[in-house]
């Protein structure tokens, strides 16, 4: 048996990697049988993506909220095998014309997009987008019936029981709302309400069929209640005074310890604590009966008031206490209806009165209701019909964006149009950065995406009380304005614009041209700090100065301060060190110069030039070294993708995706400025003066070595 053959692929090298090119329907048909260590991406989140999430969700067919592979390939099966031509999917298309459509293979397909089109008044249109299917989706949501098996008190319509019925259930049985979102019912729940209501119909009959568990009739569900409140306590109480009777030294702790009084005393006792329904019923002693009307802890008067009234009274008549017998007979006649009450269903209606679930036992409303969920379940397939109308036209427009920044990086590297994970335009600082992402989660976001090598802006956006966070990368220019709490505007990719402002950097080079000057910058720095710092000490000695005199009062002698004797040895030797250094640095100057006047005129520009590359050059290479190696897959990773190639952003492309100010071709521009400094050639000799100086320093160090 001959093997068929391999297809053959076509890859392009951009990025530091190969990317498959997509270009015609076979590579499309044959993508599932390409090795996925070829593809760019293996795992892409549903969230920060520009493209519409609700496609998003039709791929995501496990709703884990990323696509995989699998879930691709599915989708463009699924497409491709309702469309006449894959080459459709190649290129995202807003509209999907009808003729398109495979009408041999899904002649329902077809009839459906027409009906849509019938529907909005547009029988006649050959072509179709997404925003009329999601109008006819929401058009047939809002039925009262709508296909998907879940019915609505809307859904009942004129039947006030019915509707009060879905209504009762849909509180009980929370699950799936009804595709217009209201809450409904459909035949899961409804057969397991029947069970429900079955189980609890019965446990009430048992009650009906033995008399035992009604010993005071009609009012034995008050006088248990009653009985319940007060069981635990009651039982406390008599077991306290047998176990006084036991020891008699054991009645005084068991009615409550001083410490325990000592804590109510301070303490607003209108509502009785916590503390005071713990002491005991009534006061404890061997043999004691149980008072039913004085002597009772007040946190519990008013529920043995409530016991005596309904159980003491009906079965013992007046009594004013209550020995251990009687109440164990009491328990004993209630025993029944305990148990009964401790056999009762507990389901989702367990709580539903009595009169509501006889009233529904005769099943008349329940097979009405399962007849409206058949009626709706009956037009499931016009809503399957709508469904993959709608997700056709989504598939048509929004799965060759996916293909393009899944597969390969297509749209990424070509810059004719934006990629599907790039949010927007940051302006900050007289440029505009094309390379933004839309960061979830900043803190975690940063940890990772420093390993792309990239200069980045973490940047909170606000637009109308809504908020983003937005991380961009700056491929050109240089850093030295850039700091957090800087403030720029951040249009995303409907063209809105935010207010955004810095919150944090990640720092790495920029560009080369940053690297060539960063040593002079830092010198400068460096000496205008020390600057800075020595005429901050002398305008504060001389604020000091000012401040004595202004304190010393007039007239009066300040008691002057005896000067120290000069010390002639100590300042020679100072000078003698000051003239050394001086002098050697002069010498190392001088030898400078003395070398530069006898170059020749031509070799005095590659001497200089040699000077600025001792001094840049290891800038420049670390920063080359850096930028080659600059990466989008760190920078992806760390928002949830799984990159599944290096994909570099060299020089020349990180340079294209940070543009910075310039005048537009053609504009005029005036070089008279009013308040421009005067020009002086101190800046320039200052400068070649700084070159020598940290030349001959470099010299005399290297042939200290």
């Amino acid at each position: 048996m001959t093997q068929p053959a391999p297809h053959p692929w076509q890859f392009v090298r951009i990025g530091g990697f190969d990317q498959v090119s997509l270009e015609n329907r076979e590579d499309l048909a044959r993508l599932g049988e390409l090795d996925q260590k070829l593809w760019a991406a293996l795992s892409v989140p549903v969230r920060g993506l520009a493209i519409d999430a609700a496609s998003l969700a039709l791929i995501d067919t496990d709703g884990d909220g990323h696509i995989r592979p699998p879930e691709l390939l599915e989708a463009l099966d699924w497409a491709g095998f309702r469309l006449r031509d894959r080459q459709v999917l190649l290129h995202s298309q807003p509209r999907l014309a009808l003729e398109q459509i495979d009408s041999a293979t899904h002649p329902d397909l077809l009839s459906a997009l027409r009906h849509i089109l019938a529907g909005l008044g547009r029988a006649d249109a050959r072509e179709i987008c997404v925003a009329d299917t999601c109008e006819a989706v929401a058009r047939f949501a809002a039925q009262p019936l709508n296909g998907d098996g879940i019915v609505s008190p809307a859904s009942a319509g004129e039947d006030a029981d019915l509707a009060a019925l879905i209504t009762e259930l849909a509180a009980a049985y929370p699950g799936p709302p009804d595709r217009n979102g209201a809450a409904g019912v459909d035949q899961a729940r409804l057969d397991q309400f029947r069970a429900d209501l079955s189980a609890l119909l019965a446990w009430q009959q048992a009650a009906r069929q033995d008399p035992a568990c009604q010993p005071l009739g009609a009012d034995t569900a008050r006088a248990g209640a009653a009985l319940s409140a007060l069981a635990a306590k009651v039982d406390d109480y008599f077991t306290r005074c047998r176990l006084a009777a036991f020891d008699p030294r054991a009645a005084a702790l068991l009615n409550g310890s001083d410490e325990a009084f000592r804590a109510l005393a301070g303490q607003n006792l209108a509502s009785p604590p916590d503390d005071m329904a713990a002491l005991p019923l009534a006061l404890v002693g061997a043999g004691r009966p149980l008072p039913l009307e004085q002597g009772i802890n007040p946190a519990w008067a008013a529920a043995v008031a409530d016991f005596r009234e309904q159980v003491v009274r009906p079965l013992l008549g007046e009594c004013k206490e209550l020995d251990e017998g009687r109440w164990q007979a009491i328990k004993a006649r209630f025993a029944p209806w305990t148990a009964w009450q401790a056999a009762r269903p507990v389901n989702p209606i367990a709580g539903w009165a009595a009169e509501r679930l006889e009233a529904l036992a005769d099943g008349a409303l329940t097979r009405r209701l399962e007849a409206l969920i058949a009626a709706d379940l009956a037009l499931k397939p016009e809503a399957e019909a709508i469904a993959a109308a709608d997700r056709i036209t989504r598939y048509v427009r929004d799965l060759p964006v996916l293909l393009h920044n899944f597969v390969a990086f297509r749209d990424f590297y070509s810059r004719q149009t934006p990629a599907a994970f790039q949010a927007g335009t940051l302006y900050i600082d007289g440029r505009s950065c094309e390379l933004t992402l839309e960061v979830l989660d900043p803190a975690k976001h940063a940890g990772m995406a420093g390993l792309a090598g990239i200069y980045l802006l973490y940047c909170d956006c606000h637009r109308n009380g809504q908020k983003k966070t937005i991380a961009a990368a700056i491929t050109a220019g240089d850093a030295d304005q850039l700091i957090v709490g800087r403030n720029g505007v951040f249009y995303d990719r409907q063209g809105l614009d935010w207010d955004a402002t810095v919150t944090r950097i990640v720092d790495h080079p920029i560009s080369l041209r940053q690297a060539f000057w960063s040593p002079y910058k830092k010198a400068a720095k460096l000496i205008a700090e020390q600057v800075q710092k020595f005429a901050a000490a002398k305008s504060k000695q001389a604020d000091a100065l000012l401040a004595e005199k202004a304190t010393t009062a007039p007239g009066t002698p300040a008691e002057a301060a005896k000067p120290a004797p000069f010390d002639a040895a100590k300042f020679a030797g100072i000078f003698a060190a000051i003239g050394l250094a001086l002098g050697a640095l002069g010498t190392a100057v001088a030898s400078v110069i003395t070398g530069f006047l006898g170059l020749k005129a031509w070799q005095i520009p590659l001497a200089l030039a040699g000077i600025l590359l001792l001094i840049s050059g290891p800038a420049m290479a670390m920063a080359w070294f850096k930028l080659r190696n600059r990466s989008l897959a760190a920078l992806l990773d760390a928002n949830g993708w799984a990159v599944n190639a290096r994909a570099r952003i060299n020089i020349p492309f990180g340079t294209a995706l940070t543009q910075l100010a310039s005048l537009p071709d053609g504009a005029a521009r005036s070089h008279q400025d009013p308040y421009a400094e005067q020009k002086s050639p101190i800046g320039f000799f200052f400068f070649i003066g700084i070159l020598m100086a940290l030349l001959a320093l470099y010299l005399s160090g290297f042939s200290g070595t």
